[in-house]
C-alpha cells in the first residue's frame, strides 16, 4: 500500500472558500454556511482508502462531538470518481449514511478545492480558527492500517480542544499519512 504524507502548509494560512455539492442532501455547502463557527475542521477523505477506512468510525464520533461544541466539521472527497468509482457521489451518500457522518461530505469533482488547500492524501486534516486561519495541519492520530495502535483521534482532538478552550494549539504537528489523492489525468 502506497503512503503519501501531507504537504507542509504554513500555519496562519487563510482557508480557501469553496462551494461544493453534498451528495447526501443535494445542497451546495460553503464555509459561509457556518458564520458562527468557533473553528473549522476540513478533512479530505474518500471511501476506498484503507487509512480512511481505519479511522472513519472515530472520525464520525469526532464530527458529532465537535459539531456539538460549535465547530464546523466538513469532509471533502476530491478523488477521480471516473477511475475510482467507489468514490462516486452515490457511494459517498452510502458511506455517510452507513458510518453516521452528521457533517457535510462534499464532492470536489474538479479537484480545485484540493489544489487550493494543497491537500495531498486521504485523510488530510486542516483545522482553522474562527477567523479561518490555519492552526493545525496534521494527523488524526498514530494509528495506521496493520498496526496495533488504537484509533483515538488524539492529535486532532488535542488541537481542537486547545482551539475551543482558547489555548495555543500544540506546536508539534505530525503530518497526515495516507493514500494519495487520486488526481485526474493531467492534473
Amino acid at each position: 500500500m502506497a503512503r503519501t504524507e501531507s504537504n507542509a502548509v504554513e500555519l496562519g494560512t487563510i482557508a480557501p472558500d469553496f462551494a461544493l455539492p453534498d451528495p447526501s442532501t443535494g445542497r451546495t455547502v460553503s464555509l459561509d454556511d457556518f458564520p458562527d463557527a468557533r473553528g473549522y475542521c476540513i478533512a479530505f477523505i474518500c471511501n476506498h482508502c484503507p487509512f480512511v477506512q481505519l479511522i472513519r468510525h472515530e472520525f464520525a464520533r469526532f464530527g458529532r462531538a465537535y459539531s456539538d461544541q460549535g465547530m464546523a466539521v466538513i469532509a471533502i472527497n476530491s478523488n477521480d470518481a471516473k477511475n475510482f468509482p467507489e468514490d462516486s457521489p452515490e457511494k459517498m451518500r452510502d458511506e455517510a449514511r452507513r458510518f453516521g457522518y452528521t457533517f457535510p461530505y462534499l464532492f470536489d469533482e474538479t479537484q480545485e478545492v484540493a489544489r487550493a488547500y494543497q491537500a495531498a492524501c486521504t485523510p488530510d486534516f486542516f483545522l482553522f480558527d474562527a477567523d479561518r486561519r490555519l492552526v493545525y495541519h496534521g494527523q488524526f492520530d498514530d494509528a495506521r492500517p496493520g498496526s496495533d495502535v488504537p484509533v483515538t483521534g488524539q492529535d486532532l482532538r488535542a488541537a481542537a480542544d486547545a482551539l475551543l478552550e482558547g489555548r495555543p494549539v500544540p506546536a508539534e504537528q505530525r503530518p497526515s499519512l495516507g493514500c494519495n489523492i487520486k488526481w485526474k489525468e493531467g492534473a
